[in-house]
């Protein structure tokens, strides 16, 4: 049977459509004809902001388990399938959200949803998949993080800046906790958080709508909902001073990453300075002629590289990150004041019209090319539905940031770029005595 536009109107072609299921699960479809191909994504509204301490890391260990079997399939055989099927698929998990996806023909959907629609109810959990599979983990997070210094720097630095908040704890996890975790505390985070209710189903390509909500329903219509855990208010108490931390590791250089706490997008009609965060951060380091590489990379020869980066969306506290890594002979130091020079002038005398239109208009333009991807689309709509804000914004997002004014920008630098709310991590090269892998473990999922 056919199913209606349930309290919404009929789509336009090629305009996204939503619905939502008996059961809460919400599907949204952005049709795109440009290639008979489609991509979906199922996303999960937990991820390791949901952890308690003693199984940090649990998220992306289920992301993992989710791969090792159900009731009727067996381990390893949901990726088998899709790519015999001619598709690629793969998952990620990130301290706001877990989604798994894949990218199939376009007549192959309906086996991507019917797998989908089984681990969600279905998945086994087989304690010796689980005792292989931990150890995946445990040489995942060796790999991206205890071997690799920067990623040390910021799982530190994040330790630093956060007294309660959960962002504090790694997505990877503590490796103490991996090593203590028992499938048991798999399974119930499984049980506690994988529903249906709790979940959006994100399909881009070359289908309609209405196709998609059929199939939907007849795949995921009959799980049944659960009631999930109330949330409790996780506020971060008010920073009252700047934190360093040092941290030794193996290393060419020094390296400084600085992180000031400033605030996520939460109304995209009310909120300003979100808008004019993202500018600020364009103007430093959003092109060729960006401040931070213009000055202190090429003009001083100060640093050999030099980052500005803000992310607006996030469930949590939000943070805009300076990062350099001095040039040979320069010191971590030098490089520190050299960013610290660099807002200064943004403090004190603003940017220029013509380096904000130029910031606004690569910013944008980003924006809008990457939306050329469908699996990009299907992400941007799920990580803003993910954090309780409407993909329906995204125009309006562009037109904020098109409204930005040069005040704006100085007086967002002026009110957050203070000591008492930064946090700084400081890479003490040490000598280095053993070559890192070059490729990651076998297994390795996305950890965002």
């Amino acid at each position: 049977m056919a199913l209606a536009c349930v309290a919404l109107p009929c789509p336009a072609a090629d305009s996204t459509a939503e619905l939502e299921l008996a059961n809460g699960l919400r599907v949204i479809v952005k049709p795109d004809h440009r290639a008979p191909v489609v991509t979906a994504v199922v996303w999960y509204k937990v991820g390791g902001i949901d952890e308690v301490s003693g199984i940090t890391g649990v998220a992306h260990v289920l992301e993992h388990m989710m791969f090792k079997g159900t009731k009727s399939i067996a381990a390893g055989e949901y990726s088998r399938t899709i790519a015999a099927a001619g598709g690629r698929d793969n998952a990620f998990t990130s301290a706001d959200f877990t989604g798994y996806f894949a990218t199939l023909q376009k007549s192959r959907l309906e086996l991507m949803l019917r797998l989908e629609a089984d681990r969600m109810a279905n998945l086994t959990l087989p304690p010796g998949e689980f005792a292989k599979e931990i150890k995946v983990v445990m040489e995942e997070r060796r790999w991206r993080t205890e071997d690799q210094p920067r990623s040390l720097v910021y799982e530190q630095l994040m330790a630093t800046a956060l007294t309660a908040h959960p962002y504090r704890n790694p997505v990877v996890g503590w490796m103490s906790d991996l090593e203590n975790m028992r499938v048991e505390d798999v399974r119930e985070f499984y049980q506690r958080w994988y529903a249906p209710n709790n979940a959006v189903l994100v399909v881009v390509g070359d289908v309609s709508p209405t196709e998609v909500f059929e199939l939907a329903q007849k795949h995921f219509g009959a799980i049944a909902s659960r009631p999930l855990p109330v949330r409790k208010p996780q506020d971060e108490p008010q920073q009252i001073g700047t934190k360093r931390v040092i941290v030794k590791a193996p290393a060419e250089l020094p390296y400084v990453l600085m992180a000031f706490r400033v605030p996520a997008l939460r109304d995209p009609e009310k909120d300003w300075e979100p808008y004019a965060l993202e500018m600020l951060s364009a103007v430093l380091d959003g092109s060729e002629a960006a401040r931070l590489g213009r000055t202190l990379v090429r003009e001083e020869r100060l640093a050999s590289a030099a980052n500005a980066s803000y992310e607006s969306i996030a469930r949590g506290p939000a943070f805009f990150y300076l990062d350099a890594t001095p040039t040979q002979g320069r010191s971590a130091a030098e490089v520190e004041q050299g960013l610290r020079r660099e807002m200064t002038k943004i403090i004190e005398h603003g940017v220029t019209s013509e380096e904000l239109e130029r910031a606004k208009a690569q910013a944008i333009a980003a924006q809008v090319f990457q939306r050329d991807s469908m699996f990009f689309q299907a992400r941007v709509i799920g990580v803003l539905e993910t954090a309780g804000i409407s993909h329906r914004t995204l125009d309006l997002q562009l037109k904020k940031l098109r409204e930005v004014t040069s005040e704006q920008v100085r007086e967002v630098a002026r009110k957050y770029f203070r000591d008492d709310a930064l946090s700084i991590a400081d890479l003490d090269p040490q000598p280095v005595t053993k070559k890192r892998p070059a490729a990651p473990p076998a297994g390795t999922r996305h950890v965002q």
